[in-house]
């Protein structure tokens, strides 16, 4: 069995056809159950992010696999399926396993250095456990991306300056308007990426008031509670988009929360009062005809990862070390699978040998009485040297081959062969 990753990302394709394939928290169980159950894939994780839908799995045969993911891609986007079928990527084995690395790493991420990912690599891993879906080997192998993204944190220099998403999003705010001070925000959504732009607003010197709002209440209390902000039901939206200068919105709604028309009466009432929208949800929040509503100014993610460029220079001086931290753990991960995998075939095949040396040994016992303790242990070293010897190529085999197509037909073949 081979791990195979199948996705898209903003690197691949624009905004409005990743936002399709977007599989929010609240669909993420619902995704999950539905490729597990497909006859090609076994155990099975997605990452869906901002930036990103990917499917990592567990397979016995790749193109078929494939198969499988394309068509649940396709029919999870409602579109057909030249949509975005050209622009997927697929990685396989030692790819799939140097892939994963990098996006916990944060070097395929729109902000470079990006430590949100990582949560999110954890989160998509865990539910997936919890669904029951995630088995030994992606536990194994998201486990390890895990501690591969922290080593890269803390022995290099990627994860210094704006590296994520929600402190991107209040600088380019800030750059926008010159400064915050006297500015009066609103926070649409209070989940992690939400929290983070709060948080980070909170601690804007001069800055107005904040307003949090989220579809559940108390999450909204809560976090408004910590950071000394007014909380907003998403019922007083109107109002309290009146009274922003800058709203920054990042929820899993699958739907528009604001639309072009929902803001016409609103910029109409506070005339000489521009409105700066900054949108980083994916699906998005807010309607992108939005941004022609006079007065509104509309920033989505495209230009977040525009403005995130801008500031990458010193952090990509970084990605040599970041990269070889990568290839190291790469490396280490699949020695232990190589030899985890392979292990258990291999002493079985040993310990079958060993049982038929000894019977044989057993059913000549007779013959052999008749021999002196010296020569009795001669043959038996006799039969132990020859049964090493002829072990040996085949053990070698399997352990260098171990974890790849090839390592797998040998095991198949061993298992029938001596009735493994």
């Amino acid at each position: 069995m081979s791990v195979v990753v199948v996705g898209l990302n903003h690197h691949t394709v624009p905004l409005e056809v990743l936002e399709r394939t977007t599989v929010v928290g609240t669909r993420l169980p619902k995704a999950l159950h539905d490729l597990a159950g497909r006859s090609h894939l076994s155990e099975v994780v997605v990452l869906s992010t901002c930036g990103r839908t990917e499917v990592y799995a567990v397979v016995g045969r790749f193109h078929p696999a494939v198969g499988d993911v394309r068509h649940f891609l396709t029919t999870w986007s409602g579109g057909p399926p030249e949509l975005f079928s050209d622009h997927l990527y697929e990685f396989y084995e030692d790819a799939a396993v140097s892939h994963l690395f990098k996006v916990a790493a944060g070097v395929d991420s729109a902000v470079l250095g990006e430590g949100e990912i990582l949560g999110q690599v954890r989160a998509a891993w865990q539910t997936a456990r919890s669904e029951g879906v995630a088995g030994p080997v992606l536990d194994r192998l998201f486990r390890h991306a895990v501690e591969a993204g922290k080593r890269v944190r803390s022995e290099t220099g990627i994860a210094r300056g704006i590296t994520s998403l929600s402190q991107a999003a209040v600088a380019m705010a800030t750059e926008r308007l010159d400064s915050l001070e006297g500015r009066d925000v609103l926070v649409i959504g209070a989940g992690d990426v939400g929290e983070s732009m709060a948080t980070a607003l909170a601690a804007v010197p001069g800055i107005g008031r904040i307003d949090v709002a989220n579809r559940t209440w108390s999450k909204a209390a809560e976090l408004a509670t910590r950071i000394n902000a007014r909380p907003v039901r998403l019922g007083q939206l109107p109002d309290a988009l009146e009274q922003a200068d800058v709203v920054l919105t990042s929820t899993g709604s699958t739907g528009m929360l604001l639309e072009a028309a929902d803001l016409v009466p609103i910029m109409t009432g506070r005339p000489g009062r521009p409105l700066l929208l900054v949108d980083v949800a994916v699906p998005r929040d807010v309607d992108p005809a939005a941004g022609t509503v006079p007065g509104v100014t509309l920033l989505d993610m495209a230009d977040i990862q525009r403005f995130a460029e801008a500031g990458m220079a010193e952090r990509r001086k970084e990605l040599g070390a970041v990269q070889a931290i990568i290839n190291d753990e790469v490396q280490r991960y699949l020695a232990v699978a190589t030899q985890r995998e392979a292990a258990p075939l291999i002493a079985a095949l040993r310990d079958r040998a060993e049982a038929m040396r000894l019977a044989e040994l057993a059913r000549y016992r007779t013959r052999l009485a008749g021999l002196d303790p010296r020569q009795q242990e001669a043959v038996d070293a006799l039969t132990r040297g020859l049964l090493g010897k002829l072990l040996h190529e085949p053990t070698v085999q399997l352990k260098d081959a171990a974890g790849s197509p090839h390592g797998d037909e040998l095991a198949d073949a061993l298992r029938a062969l001596f009735d493994l």
